[in-house]
């Protein structure tokens, strides 16, 4: 519930009734000010009674009697010496050339605006007591009295209708009634507690008679909770000021408190209370009902709160009002966001300054980080309030809470601000320090002034990993690419390789590959391999001299990539091989076409390497020796076997039988796994006799097993053998039983003439041959004694080879 204040300099302002929680307080709909100027001057001599409001002026009504014409700011204009007794009310028409008043004495008087602006006077109603309220709209004059409430149709001189008084119990002069036209046909009347709707409507010819044209129906009534002492429309509201006797806790003794504005909405039989507002006017302490009037405004929603000793105009708020409302709430965000939507039509504000006092208030609360996200959306490009801001920012030591949100493109803040901002975190957060590094581009600030910092902090903890790191992207935004790497590397920082590939410095790691090795040899030795044109092979296994694993792991993966590239070195990887990757010599001794094999059977030997051994001596063709090694040495008979199976050499079985012969075990695999590859025959011959040979009967089996497998195997070919030729054959048989069909576009392949004879009743002889080809039969040589069959010549001699189907011909 707001209230309306005086303050020194005679302006109103509402305030809250400390009852109530801020919280739950509700926007007034109105705002108030008071009529001062020429209007101070008539209250201080006399006392307002009534007013009435025109579009170009107003009328003051005096309880000396007095009538004054005031422009809207209050100045006087005119002034009317009209009775020696109260005014009571005015009412001006439409035009503003009529002018009702009624006062004290009983009298409805009608001034009429005349040549040279003169008024003229006439008595409208006279002898029925005092006339306390009058309302003009149109051609309809509204009037009340003690009685009650007449209406005139003044085009017609007739009195419509009378409302009386409802509640005869209020004395008339103490609680007057108070009237308003909503529009040209609807009265609303307010007389103590009470409000009636009243409708004016025409009545029908049938109906007339000696009646008025019009009569009134009453549409709706309500009770208030209030004294009415005025009444004005408000769209589909009503504004009622109300007169408040309140009963005081420490007399209990009935007081006049302040009136009251009330913006309500009208049911059928009730109203609901929109806003209210408590309001301070001079003198309301000694005030009765009726001595306050509401008057109103059509053209603008202006309404004027008249008392003997004030005048007090009440408007609807505008959005700038809203804005003050929200701000003295200490709604900054919703000031802010009302100010944004509604920026064309506010006046008094702007909106960087609410943002600005929204970012105060924040501040003053202590919520920095609200505060400081605030300053993107509200500060915008402004550098200058930037920089102002950030300074207040350090006076409280929040510094950190600002640096996330500074700009970093548009607009770009001085260089110092920068600097400042990281010395902060320097001090206090290495990690956030090197967050904003990261973050921020290297051109906000000077690197130099940012490295030596940096430095001077590595003086006092010379292994801190942090600004170490952050020490090197600082070399990066600066181009010293030598001194960043060198950090990365000591690190061994995950970034070293992206930042050699995105500033190409090979030339810089030349002498540093054993540190990038040590780092990660899978990366370094891809990325070596992949810029060979900038770091040769040579230069790297030159490097790496002094550490063989490592030369080992780059030689390995070049021959990977490529089995020639590094030939020059295949002879140094057997050693490397043997000493770091047994795993993968046999799998490169295989590959390599350039490796050195006396010197690569020599270390294999030394070593003791067997398999490898025996592949080198099969590979230089001394394959008895490295059966001679499987056997001896390995004692693997089925490796034997398998390797005799490689040569397919019949000296190899020989040997591998001979080796065998008095070894139980061997036999039993030989028995099992040479069946198909030399005669088992030749292998029992040898057993000696008694010899007890392991799982003989098993092995004698599958010998027959795999025998019998072979006979079933030759069988199987020999009937698909049989079966193909027979279909082969019938599909010949086919072939050559079907016609030939002979047409005048077939010639003779020995003369070229056509094959029939152009005279079809002449007899004619025509050989025509499997192949296709055709010829006269007097076109083909004579059969011989020797060969009585006749063959094709021309494919005869394509059988025969060049020359020999003329050496046919011949014979």
């Amino acid at each position: 519930m707001a209230e309306a204040e005086e303050q020194e300099t005679g302006s109103l302002e509402e305030s809250t009734d400390e009852s109530e929680e801020e919280e739950s307080e509700e926007e007034p709909k109105l705002k108030y000010e008071r009529l001062s100027n020429g209007v101070t001057g008539i209250l201080q001599k006399d006392a307002a009674s009534c007013m009435t409001v025109h579009d170009k002026f107003l009328a003051l009504g005096t309880h000396y009697g007095k009538v004054y014409l005031l422009d809207v700011q209050g100045n006087i204009t005119q002034k009317f010496d009209v009775s020696c007794v109260k005014i009571n009310q005015i009412s001006l028409d439409e035009s503003g050339e009529h002018m009702g008043v009624c006062s004290e004495d009983g009298k409805l008087l009608l001034f009429e605006r005349s040549w040279m602006s003169r008024w003229k006077s006439s008595v409208l109603h006279e002898g029925e007591g005092n006339i306390r309220s009058v309302k003009w709209r149109g051609h309809l004059i509204a009037w009340a009295n003690n009685m009650g409430v007449k209406i005139f149709d003044i085009t017609s001189k007739q009195r419509i209708t009378n409302v009386p008084r409802d509640d005869v119990s209020l004395r008339p002069d103490m609680y007057p009634c108070s009237l308003c036209w909503k529009d040209s046909v609807t009265l609303i009347i307010g007389w103590g507690m009470s409000v009636k709707v009243c409708s004016v409507k025409e009545r029908h010819a049938s109906e007339m008679r000696d009646l008025p044209s019009r009569y009134v129906e009453i549409v709706s009534q309500f009770e208030t909770e209030f004294y009415i002492s005025g009444l004005a429309p408000l769209c589909d509201q009503l504004v009622v000021l109300s007169y408040v006797k309140e009963v005081s806790e420490k007399t209990e003794s009935e007081y006049c408190a302040r009136p009251r504005l009330d913006i309500i909405q009208p049911l059928s039989e009730t109203c609901e209370e929109i806003s209210s507002d408590a309001l301070t006017v001079r003198g309301f302490q000694e005030n009765e009902c009726r001595d306050y009037h509401l008057e109103y405004s059509e053209g603008e929603p202006l309404f004027y709160i008249v008392s003997p000793r004030d005048v007090v105009v009440a408007k609807e708020r505008d959005q700038d009002d809203h804005i003050d409302w929200l701000l003295e709430k200490k709604k900054y965000e919703e000031a802010l966001m009302a100010a944004e939507i509604s920026q064309k039509n506010i006046k008094r504000h702007k909106i960087l300054d609410i943002g600005l006092a929204y970012i105060n208030h924040l501040v003053a609360k202590g919520e920095y980080d609200i505060a400081a996200r605030k300053c993107q959306k509200i500060l915008g490009k402004n550098a200058a309030l930037w920089e102002y801001e950030v300074y207040k920012f350090k006076e409280i030591g929040q510094l950190r809470a600002i640096s996330p949100y500074l700009p970093r493109g548009d607009p770009v803040l001085k260089p110092l601000i920068y600097e400042m901002i990281l010395h902060e975190f320097l001090e206090s957060d290495y990690e956030g320090f090197a967050t904003l590094i990261r973050e921020w581009p290297g051109d906000l600030y000077n690197n130099s002034v940012i490295v030596q910092a940096v430095r001077d902090h590595l003086k006092k903890d010379c292994q801190n990993r942090t600004l170490l790191k952050t020490l090197a992207e600082l070399y990066t935004y600066d181009k010293n690419y030598s001194n960043a790497l060198e950090i990365y590397l000591t690190l061994r920082h995950k970034d070293v390789f992206q930042l050699i590939h995105k500033h190409n410095l090979f030339g810089s790691i030349k002498d540093k590959i054993v540190l990038l090795m040590d780092f990660d040899s899978e990366k370094a030795v891809d990325m070596l391999l992949d810029n060979e044109d900038k770091i040769s092979i040579k230069k790297v296994v030159e490097e790496l001299e002094d550490r063989p694993e490592l030369q080992h792991v780059y030689l390995h993966k070049l021959f990977k990539r490529d089995h020639h590239k590094g030939q020059r070195y295949h002879e140094k990887q057997i050693s490397l091989y043997a000493e770091y990757d047994r795993p993968n010599l046999l799998p490169f001794l295989r590959d390599s076409i350039h490796c050195p094999l006396e010197k690569a059977l020599e270390i294999c030997q030394q070593r003791n390497f067997v398999e490898e051994t025996v592949y080198l001596l099969s590979r230089m063709g001394n394959s008895r020796r490295a059966l001679k090694m499987i056997m001896e040495e390995l004692h693997d008979v089925d490796k034997a076997i398998e390797f005799a199976k490689e040569q397919d050499d019949g000296e190899l079985w020989e040997d591998l039988i001979l080796y065998s012969i008095d070894k139980p075990p061997f036999i039993t695999g030989l028995l099992n796994n040479i069946g198909t590859h030399v005669d088992p025959i030749l292998l029992i011959h040898r057993i000696k006799e008694g010899m007890e040979i392991p799982n003989l009967r098993d092995s004698l089996v599958k010998i027959l097993q795999d025998y019998n497998l072979q006979i079933l195997l030759r069988e199987g070919c020999k009937k698909i053998l049989v079966a193909d030729s027979l279909s082969l054959l019938k599909k010949m048989h086919r072939t050559q039983m079907k016609g030939v069909l002979v047409d005048e576009e077939n010639v003779c392949e020995s003369c070229l003439s056509p094959v029939l004879p152009s005279d079809a009743a002449k007899p004619f002889s025509v050989v025509v041959f499997h192949c296709r080809h055709m010829f006269h039969k007097e076109c083909l040589p004579v059969p011989s004694m020797s060969s009585p069959a006749q063959f094709c010549n021309i494919c005869s001699a394509k059988h025969r080879g060049p020359g020999s189907a003329i050496l046919e011909m011949k014979k």
